[in-house]
């Protein structure tokens, strides 16, 4: 016959696994934690020695491990500090053999402001402003403003500010239909993001593009983004 004694020992047995089990549990978690943390220690200082080899194939191969680690949420500041000095190559950051740059690797600096834009924080758009004010590549500056219109951040008018003022001087010396679209694109990201513009360099720029020396789509889409922005606060 099933005993009440009985019965109360195999609850008491039941707790204890219970209680062992979680016991395990909480253990296995928390070496889980510390095991994610080694790895990203790991990962940080593989991409920041990659980062700082010579070659320019260490360096793309700095910015594949970079993508994949901000694809996954890591957006460490050590990542962005290490975009910073990617962008810095060939420009800031100069290395010269026998009087010859060796160093400039414009596709490295595109690539990182790229992965600057996918950081999305407000260290990357200084980083991405930092890349307006020093770069004279326009396929960086193009990249820069690409990503600088997916950050949309806006404050004080810092950013469309930096904007037009790359774009002015392209459009004075030599109109870019690539950095125009590039350039507007970003306007109506930022305008969208903070429901409209009220920075008159953004509205020159915008009406200098729709009557300046680019393709019709291009000046279309000028004279499109001002009429939308007409309409933010009605």
């Amino acid at each position: 016959m099933f005993s009440f004694k009985r019965f109360s020992i195999l609850i008491v047995a039941a707790i204890f696994a219970v209680t062992a089990v979680s016991a395990q549990n909480t253990a296995r978690r928390e070496m889980t934690v510390e095991e994610s943390y080694l790895q990203e220690s790991i990962e940080i200082m593989i991409i920041r020695e990659t980062a700082r080899a010579h070659t320019r194939e260490q360096k793309l191969m700095s910015l594949e491990y970079i993508r994949e680690a901000i694809e996954r949420g890591n957006t460490n500041d050590e990542i962005r500090q290490t975009l910073e000095f990617l962008s810095r190559e060939g420009r800031r950051t100069v290395a010269r053999e026998n009087g010859r740059l060796v160093n400039n690797f414009p596709d490295v600096r595109r690539q990182a402001a790229r992965a600057l834009g996918m950081m999305g924080t407000e260290e990357a758009r200084r980083s991405l402003l930092e890349i307006l004010q020093f770069e004279n590549e326009p396929m960086v500056l193009q990249e820069a403003i690409k990503s600088l219109g997916d950050i949309g951040a806006n404050e004080n008018n810092e950013t469309v500010a930096h904007i037009a003022w790359v774009m002015n001087r392209f459009n004075n010396t030599n109109p870019d239909n690539i950095m125009a679209v590039a350039t507007i694109d970003a306007f109506e990201k930022i305008a969208r993001n903070n429901n409209g513009l009220n920075s008159p360099e953004a509205i020159r720029t915008l009406v200098q593009i729709s009557e300046g020396q680019y393709v019709t789509p291009v000046k279309e889409r000028a004279r499109q983004l001002l009429a939308e922005l007409r309409t933010y606060g009605n």
